[in-house]
């Protein structure tokens, strides 16, 4: 007699497949997986910007998304801003939330693992003395940033620890942060 056991459908809404296809594609024509995302950033007034993010270059040509987004920055009053928005520094910390929490969630959902609820926190510490040009040997950016992860799902803690790893491990901010990446600026 053949017993079947049924695994219980888990849905985290992260097509695994599609991604897993995708790599197959990407494995016969690797030049189709060479993006290249663009911010506009204008300036507005003061320390107040605005970006808009829309198209990109992908699968070997330009790509249209169907809206065009917007992020902006600013500074809180204390820097003697009008604190329209986060701060640059900000909005690298909710870019690695993001990236970090998408990439357990597409983990989670290819392991089979149901989540109901997951929070990243991230902290950033850093010196203004740095930005302001008071000290030299104090940096510009952040000194230390730290994650914490609240996750609900039927999982052991450590599966629960071994998705928070393999998103570490494939996330594109956790590497921009952690590695050095060549960044050319230039006039024109």
């Amino acid at each position: 007699m053949h017993t079947e056991t049924m695994t219980p459908a888990v849905n985290n809404g992260v097509n695994t497949e599609a991604l897993i296809g995708a790599r197959g594609a990407f494995e016969q024509q690797p030049e189709a997986a060479a993006f290249t995302f663009r911010s506009v950033c204008d300036w507005e007034e003061g320390t107040y910007n605005a970006n808009t993010i829309n198209p990109y270059f992908g699968l070997g040509q330009e790509q249209q998304r169907k809206k065009t987004y917007r992020i902006e920055s600013d500074h809180p009053e204390v820097f003697a801003a009008a604190d329209r928005a986060p701060t640059p520094p900000e909005i690298v910390l909710a870019a690695l939330a993001s990236c970090l929490t998408g990439g357990v969630a597409s983990v989670a959902q290819h392991r089979g693992i149901q989540l109901r609820n997951v929070r990243a926190t991230v902290e950033g510490d850093i010196d203004v003395r740095g930005i302001l040009g008071m000290d030299p040997d104090i940096r510009n950016g952040f000194s230390a940033i730290r994650v914490r992860f609240d996750i609900d799902a039927d999982a052991t803690e450590a599966e629960i620890r071994a998705l928070i790893a393999q998103s570490q491990k494939r996330s594109a901010v956790f590497d921009i942060l952690t590695n050095p990446t060549n960044v050319a600026v230039m006039l024109g």
